[in-house]
């Protein structure tokens, strides 16, 4: 679908800069822009590349001199990178998911669907389930017992969703993301190792090996609005209560949410993090990239962990923290910044232990 210049500046609610009616098709870096694409100029360093393709027109910065970079039009962003949600919306084909339901599908009598579903090959809708309208349920996707999920969602191929698990509107799910699977509980007959190791931080473990024996999870999950899923992430089901996830969270792709923890709203969590059992995070906080959190912690409104960092204790509203164990991000880098001057530290020390013995001998 081709859109004018105009078209696009006024969904994002900017203003355009020079010819309004260029047609643009779709949206390219700048070296390698055709003349129907909108080059994406965001940084001065980036627009360096418009001389290297064919764009006529370009999305920039605020106060960029279109001009003097050959365009005949261009759509200036005081945050171009927040301009991009709406333009790569209008600019977005979509994953070619057929309206209807495919005849492979297999689908419970007692399942509800919704108006204007598209279901997917092969796809699985368990019994008593409740679809909103406009979902789009991918191939191989399993939907299962009393499982119910809002209008317009969009479950990727091979998405898995686990019994009587609620999730609101607008939910998105990528391939291989798992929501309601059990949760990691097992417990030993008599106090194991591991229980005793973390009571004494560090005693020995049980002399007797032990078998593991399952706690059953009882619980499911509830998810709210607006929340999007990676792809092979996972979200247990709580033990008793259910796990939470609140309204707008984020998650990237690799993601393990254990049973029974609660996320408040609008969190933002990077590949690779894992959160044990029962911790609760709070509203607006940001989990870095491999950042781990331990179980039955709390980390407090607005805190962010930066990639890597492990988290062993309460961290508190605000609080920026980094490392393993994590601690306020600047003592860290104190810390580190002493670690790396060890070795000149230790050489200096050998020096003035060379000198002393000196002295001494010469008396």
């Amino acid at each position: 679908m081709t859109h004018t210049l105009n078209d696009i500046a006024k969904a994002l609610g900017l203003s355009v800069q020079g010819d309004g009616t260029l047609p643009i098709r779709a949206v390219a870096e700048p070296a390698s822009a055709q003349p129907d694409e909108l080059a994406l100029a965001m940084r001065p360093d980036f627009a360096e590349g418009i001389k290297d393709g064919q764009a006529q027109a370009a999305m920039l910065w605020d106060g960029a001199d279109w001009q003097g970079f050959g365009l005949k039009g261009a759509i200036l962003a005081g945050r171009p990178r927040y301009a991009m949600t709406g333009l790569s919306a209008m600019m977005d084909k979509g994953q070619g998911y057929a309206p209807g339901i495919h005849p492979s599908a297999v689908i419970d009598p007692s399942a509800q669907l919704g108006a204007d579903i598209s279901v997917g090959p092969l796809a699985v809708i368990g019994a008593g389930a409740v679809i909103g309208d406009g979902a789009v349920i991918g191939p191989h996707v399993q939907i299962g017992w009393e499982t119910q999920i809002g209008a317009n969602a969009l479950l990727h191929a091979g998405v898995k969703i686990g019994a009587r698990v609620r999730i609101g509107a607008r939910f998105i799910a990528h391939p291989g993301a798992v929501v309601g699977a059990d949760g990691f509980s097992f417990v030993t007959p008599e106090p194991s190792g591991v229980e005793k190791a973390r009571a004494s931080l560090g005693a020995e473990g049980t002399d007797d090996a032990q078998p593991w024996v399952r706690i059953h999870s009882l619980g499911s999950v509830t998810i709210g609005d607006d929340v999007e899923l990676g792809a092979n992430s996972c979200i247990d089901r709580g033990t008793v209560r259910d796990t939470q996830v609140g309204n707008g969270c984020k998650f990237d792709n690799l993601v393990q949410i254990g049973h029974n923890v609660v996320l408040g709203t609008d969190c933002m969590i990077c590949a690779q993090v894992g959160v044990a059992g029962s911790s609760v995070i709070g509203n607006n906080v940001v989990l870095g990239g491999q950042s781990g959190v331990s179980d039955n912690l709390h980390i407090g409104d607005r805190a962010i962990l930066g990639g890597a960092s492990v988290v062993l204790s309460n961290v508190p509203a605000g609080r920026v923290v980094l490392g393993y164990p994590a601690m306020k991000m600047e003592s860290q880098v104190e810390s580190y910044k002493g670690f790396r001057r060890l070795p000149r530290l230790f050489k200096e020390v050998a020096e003035l232990k060379k000198a002393v013995s000196k002295l001494g001998a010469s008396d």
